[in-house]
């Protein structure tokens, strides 16, 4: 019986030390990971929207749990906000957490108060369906997506969409053919505007013509299917300094260069929804995942969106 034990004891260290050797066997060039996976916190009910906040603090979206939660320097958990009116993408800039509010707004939360201010709550004078993410240029405007998960029935505005909200909080509807718009993000240089859907396996991105304004939409890349699996999209996406892109998918995040091409798949204990660059150095991944947040050392470098200068 003892050698039984011991060999079931040495049959997993082999197993957990076999999933290190191959975490490190798929590190993608210049990319990584140069780490393990490391469990921060789990036991949480669908987290979403990590964002940090150069301070040594995360902030992320628990949307059951309805709240907002802060990992500090020690990496202790605590709630920053409830109820969060259901948060999903958020995003750190300047002392505010700008946070898309799946109940129907985009707000920014004074991260000293917590005091709340609305950005845009409504257009042609109706709530949106369900705000999900956003990006700040450095305008100070925001580009957001506007699916239909968690919204009511009948969608208040209609069709889903991707909108764009000034400084001053005028709102313009840019995209409204695309099945389930999720994720957004810039390039580094502003000059492109990538959209995720969750309903096609096509990528999209956009030109920015100027603040607010695109041009026609290509496909940027074609998302790898899971077996026996067709047209499964994105959920959220990050991007680090070189333009690669970073986009959570069924098969974990899938990593693409600048001109769509796949450069490899990094693979989580759970399906990712959203991830995002932190950390000291800014190389740290952090990865929601269902019902854990994660972090991984990369090589990469996250980029950073400073906004609009003051």
């Amino acid at each position: 019986m003892k050698n039984w034990i011991y060999a079931l004891i040495a049959a997993t260290f082999v197993c957990l030390c076999g999933s290190n050797a191959l975490l490190a066997a798929d590190a993608i060039p210049g990319i990584g990971p140069k780490g393990d996976v490391r469990k921060l916190h789990g036991e949480l009910q669908f987290t979403e929207g990590p964002t940090w906040d150069g301070q040594g603090n995360l902030y992320f979206s628990d949307i059951p749990a309805n709240c907002i939660y802060k990992v500090d320097a020690a990496s202790t958990l605590s709630v920053f906000l409830e109820p969060s009116n259901h948060t999903n993408g958020l995003m750190v800039n300047r002392g505010r957490l700008l946070a898309c509010e799946m109940d129907g707004r985009l707000v920014a939360i004074d991260l000293a108060n917590k005091e709340i201010t609305a950005l845009a709550s409504q257009y042609q004078g109706q709530r949106f369906n369900a705000p999900n993410d956003l990006v700040i240029d450095r305008a100070g405007g925001i580009y957001f997506t506007d699916p239909h998960f968690r919204a009511p029935t009948p969608l208040p505005q209609e069709v889903v969409a991707v909108y764009y909200a000034t400084e001053d909080g005028q709102v313009t509807r840019l995209i409204d053919d695309l099945k389930a718009p999720n994720g957004v993000i810039l390039s580094p240089d502003e000059k492109t505007l990538y959209v995720i859907p969750s309903l096609q396996k096509q990528m999209m991105a956009y030109p920015v013509v100027s603040p607010g304004k695109l041009g026609a939409g290509k496909v940027f890349c074609e998302l790898q299917q899971p077996e026996g699996k067709d047209d499964t999209g994105g959920d959220g996406l990050t991007i680090d300094t070189q333009g690669n892109l970073y986009i959570t998918s069924g098969l974990g995040i899938q990593v693409y260069n600048r001109d769509g091409e796949l450069l490899g798949i990094l693979r989580f204990p759970e399906q990712p929804a959203n991830c995002s660059f932190g950390g000291p150095d800014n190389q740290t991944l952090f990865v929601t995942a269902r019902t854990s947040l994660y972090a991984v050392e990369m090589e990469a470098k996250g980029h950073v969106f400073p906004g609009k200068a003051e």
